[in-house]
């Protein structure tokens, strides 16, 4: 009897022997439907039954109705706050039937880049509806989240299910690395808006809106001449990480890829070996899983503008600080389904893959999503920089800080998973807190 390799990274050359398929051959692998691949029917059952969470889709139609209809702000928040709920985990669901052709390196990088299409088309919405702090907060929280929340929720499973896991060093350096440079980008501008206006009669009082004068002009015409110019060269190093990652040194973040790598204590980190059974069937033909990831893109979109519409009312009739639905409401939402999908891969010992998706999700918003809006906000006119509020500068300094010392031995557990879940307990209750966010900053608009 002969057996069939289900494994996508393999295919059978010319000697009999397998062979590791290119990233080209994965791609195009998406569009051909082999035999026994499910139909279209049991696909879209599988998407829409498939988990209980699909109950709160009921959310979507009555955020619909009640924008259009003016309901209550508080209703309208709700009801798009919810919907938004279930549709970011069918995002996660289309995007790993999707990933399950491509191999570990590619689903990782898909999984981070569609697990953050909440975020972008939610910030995308604020931008042209020129709620620029809905739009720092909300991916700053996202960043928090992943880093802190996420990743460390990963950690603690990991290691209650396994005594220590382990992971590349390398290749996680080489992503806190890159973390710690977008981390610092947001850093300089606090520093060029803190020395300008210091040095003219001893600074400005950042809780008065009336005060700055010519010194917020000039300090607000460098703030955006020193972003653009950032996120342009932070574009450009995020293309480069995508062919470090991809191309040039792909072995490094593939678990499979290498036999061993020396790790910081001279030990050798074996190479694991699946069997069949390890292998995922997928539940969903790759053309319907994309089609289905385009339809709820576009719900998501309309879902997420109604959210963003609803905010300034809401914050002011309910009395909520508006940086804490950025920073905390609106990423715990958008990041359900990474969550999920980044725990589960640590009780698998699949640490590589949990990584990939935290801190990689981490990076393409700090270094590509928001470089991309102040772009976006330069072409069609909304004035958004790298300037943050202190608070949330030095916030994320120090959690990117955390993360560095945690994975640099390339090995976690669960005391480490709880150090990042406890800063992400001190920074959401701080959030809470209206006087730690002033509505309004000098520059920051």
């Amino acid at each position: 009897m002969t057996s069939t390799d289900t494994t996508p990274l393999l295919g059978n050359g010319a000697d009999g022997r397998s062979r590791r398929l290119s990233y080209k051959e994965r791609i195009v692998g998406i569009f051909s439907i082999p035999e026994g691949q499910p139909g279209w029917i049991q696909s879209y059952r599988y998407f829409l039954l498939g988990s209980w969470s699909n109950v709160l889709l009921v959310f979507v139609p009555l955020s619909f109705i009640s924008h259009n209809l003016n309901w209550d702000a508080g209703l309208r928040f709700s009801f798009s706050f919810i919907a938004i709920m279930p549709l970011a985990k069918l995002l996660g669901d289309a995007t790993d039937q999707l990933s399950l052709k491509l191999g570990q390196t590619l689903s990782g990088l898909l999984n981070a880049s569609f697990g953050n299409a909440v975020e972008i088309i939610v910030a995308i919405a604020a931008l042209l509806q020129d709620e620029l702090r809905v739009v720092q907060t909300s991916l700053l929280g996202s960043i928090l989240s992943n880093l802190l929340l996420v990743l460390g929720c990963s950690f603690l499973a990991g290691g209650l299910m396994h005594d220590q896991n382990r992971f590349r060093t390398t290749a996680a350096q080489t992503s806190a690395s890159l973390m710690t440079l977008a981390c610092i980008t947001l850093v300089i501008p606090a520093a060029y808006f803190m020395s300008q206006t210091i040095g003219e009669g001893g600074g400005l009082d950042p809780t008065k809106a009336d005060q700055p004068g010519a010194i917020e002009e000039r300090c607000k015409s460098g703030l955006l001449i020193i972003s653009r110019g950032t996120s342009i060269l932070l574009l450009l190093v995020y293309v480069a990480y995508l062919v470090f990652q991809l191309k040039t040194h792909a072995r490094l973040f593939d678990e499979d890829g290498d036999d061993t790598e020396d790790c910081e204590d001279g030990q050798g980190l074996p190479r694991r070996h699946h069997s069949q059974d390890d292998v995922e069937e997928p539940e969903m033909a790759p053309i319907t899983a994309g089609i289905a990831l385009l339809l709820v893109t576009l719900v998501t979109s309309f879902a997420a503008d109604y959210l963003v519409a609803s905010i300034e009312e809401t914050t002011e009739r309910y009395n909520i600080p508006k940086p804490f639905i950025g920073l905390i409401l609106l990423p715990l939402v958008s990041n359900a389904a990474e969550h999920v999908t980044s725990v589960w891969m640590a009780m698998k010992n699949k640490m590589e893959m949990t990584i990939g998706i935290c801190v990689g999700s981490s990076i393409q918003i700090s270094a590509f999503v928001i470089p991309l809006l102040v772009i976006i906000g330069w072409i069609t006119g909304h004035d958004l920089t790298l300037f943050f509020a202190t608070f949330e500068t030095i916030v994320l300094f120090v959690s990117v800080l955390l993360v560095n010392l945690l994975v640099q031995d390339g090995k976690s557990n669960y005391m480490e998973g709880l150090m990042l879940i406890a800063l992400y307990c001190v920074v959401a209750l701080s959030c809470e807190l209206p006087y730690v966010h002033p509505s309004r900053l000098p520059c920051a608009d």
